[in-house]
């Protein structure tokens, strides 16, 4: 083979940072503090200041390449210094999601043997909790200043006074782009949680995805409010992607209720926005009593699970917000698909465009997707043709961090999803359910995500979840679970009603049941493993429709 002439520049993630001061320093990042609440404001040029900063102290502190360095954080400004300092200086960033329980929270940091954590205010009972459980770690830091030190039985070190006795400059090292830069966990929902390692190659990757046109599509004239976690899957790869384009970054700290994340919309004009569905829920109730608009906004984007239709037509019709779902996982860092319609869309209805916009998305570069049936054989990609999703591409993982699910990878380099659906010829996927979550009635697959989806729609459910339940004749029959809006009390008649014309009469579940409050896991899906246990006795009444 003939080489390109070409100079082998690495792929690093400080250069991300160092590219953002120089050429668009002084554009915003603005946060809002969860230790006082106030508004902090500062250009992509600060950041990088101190950010070496923070690199002389994490050195001080006697941090190695290949540490891992844990946060329990917020989405802010000093979050974001982490994310650059402690990757760039050649060391992990491992990021915890403070949702998850105290003991699974410990378990992980040790499996991650992290030598630092650092920490918002808000988490320091977490911290007070799990600290004396947490052998490999050498220093606890809450992210603060000396003045909101919170009170503690574990005495940590304060970020600023850190910061403020660290030498002002650092030279960011180059080295192998294939080092390892950042460590996500999977939530544990089955087993024990899974580390993703990802490196400066792969970040790098797929934040340069995420700034086109037809993915993210960060831009230096937007203005983006990640709702979703940094303590999550890098916040989708915005802000890294942000920091590429000199978009202005909006962080809204530990205020995801739908009046603060109204109020800093509004505020700073914010043009798009990313989170998970139970994000715009609560978003849209507080616009529809408060009688409030988003009228800044021009894209919203969903992922985590499925977008409901209601809440689809409910942002488009009544607020002129276009909305766009993703799919992906924290094993893919996670891009995969982006809905996006296509030119010859242009002149379908409204509602065949949705029936489009409903689909999990289009496949971006990078990302090779396949479906296959039980036995392994490759499906067409006829957007019928349902069967197990697998992926592989340069920011999928290709193992578990320390070895761990090895069942979960195919003899020929794919990563089993654990997703079912379907992919067409334009590469548009279609999610029909969770491996695990297959309602199999009578050998025909029922989707409990399309069933979940057409509850959705009816005025008084604010959640859905369909599970299978045993059944003596057709093996399993779907259950609705439904949590009613406040202040109504819908009936099971009158669900089943209205499923009758929106979905197979043999989709129709045999049973539906209210609870107060449906079981969320912590990145905000429905916990089903939870439901199960809860309705393990449950026994179908007699339909007749089955």
């Amino acid at each position: 083979m003939l080489r390109g002439q070409m100079m082998n520049r690495q792929l690093m993630i400080s250069s991300i940072l160092v590219h953002a001061a120089l050429n668009h320093g002084g554009r915003e990042i603005v946060s809002r503090l969860p230790d006082t609440g106030a508004i902090h404001r500062y250009g992509w040029k600060d950041c990088h200041d101190r950010a070496m900063r923070l690199a002389n102290a994490l050195k001080a502190i006697k941090t190695r390449p290949g540490d891992r360095v844990a946060t329990i954080a917020w989405n802010t400004h000093r979050h974001l210094e982490l994310y650059y300092a402690v990757s760039g200086m050649g060391s992990v960033i491992h990021t915890v999601n403070p949702r998850l329980g105290p003991e699974q929270i410990a378990w992980i940091i040790n499996h991650a043997k992290a030598r630092h954590v650092f920490f918002d205010v808000t988490f320091a009972p977490i911290v007070d909790a799990i600290a004396k459980s947490c052998k490999t770690v050498k220093r606890w830091v809450v992210m603060t200043d000396e003045a909101h030190k919170p009170d503690m039985k574990t005495r940590p070190d304060v970020y600023e006074t850190l910061l403020n006795n660290a030498e002002p400059h650092y030279d960011w090292p180059e080295f192998d782009e294939n080092t390892a830069a950042g460590l996500c966990y999977t939530s544990g929902t089955t087993g024990e949680p899974k580390g993703a390692l990802y490196s400066h190659r792969s970040t790098v990757l797929h934040a340069l995805m995420s700034l086109s046109t037809d993915t993210i599509g960060v831009g230096a004239h937007g203005v983006i409010m990640p709702v979703v976690p940094m303590f999550h899957v890098n916040a989708w790869g915005v802000p890294y992607a942000s920091a590429m384009a000199g978009a202005k970054l909006v962080f809204p700290g530990a205020q995801l209720d739908g009046k603060s994340v109204q109020e800093l919309i509004e505020t700073e004009q914010v043009s798009q926005v990313l989170g998970v569905p139970t994000v715009w829920l609560g978003l849209l109730q507080y616009l529809r009593e408060s009688g409030k608009r988003i009228d800044s906004v021009d894209k919203v984007l969903m992922g985590g699970s499925a977008m409901p239709e209601a809440l689809l037509r409910a942002y488009q019709d009544e607020y002129g917000v276009d909305m766009q779902q993703g799919w992906g996982m924290t094993e893919m860092s996670p891009l995969g698909t982006v809905g996006k319609l296509l030119p010859k869309h242009d002149d379908l209805s409204e509602d065949e465009k949705v029936k489009i916009k409903l689909k999990q998305g289009r496949l971006v570069y990078g990302v090779e997707m396949r479906t296959v049936d039980d036995e392994g054989n490759v499906l067409p990609r006829d957007g019928q043709s349902a069967g197990h999703i697998q992926v592989r591409g340069p920011w999928i993982i290709d193992s578990y961090y320390r070895g761990a699910g090895p069942e979960a990878f195919t003899d020929d380099g794919w990563f089993r999803t654990g997703d079912v659906g379907h992919i067409d010829e334009d590469g548009y996927m279609t999610i029909t359910d969770r491996s695990k979550d297959v309602i199999k009635s009578g050998g025909e697959w029922i989707s409990s995500i399309d069933l979940e989806n057409a509850a959705m729609g009816h005025p008084d459910v604010a959640m859905a979840a369909a599970i299978g339940m045993p059944h003596p004749k057709w093996q399993e029959r779907p259950l609705l679970i439904v949590q009613p809006k406040k202040g109504t009390t819908p009936t099971a008649e009158s669900i089943r009603e209205y499923l009758a014309e929106r979905v197979p009469k043999w989709w129709l579940p045999d049973g539906v049941e209210f609870i107060e409050e449906m079981p969320l896991g912590a990145t905000g899906k429905i916990l089903k493993t939870k439901l199960r246990e809860m309705f393990k006795d449950y026994q179908f009444p007699e339909t007749g429709d089955a």
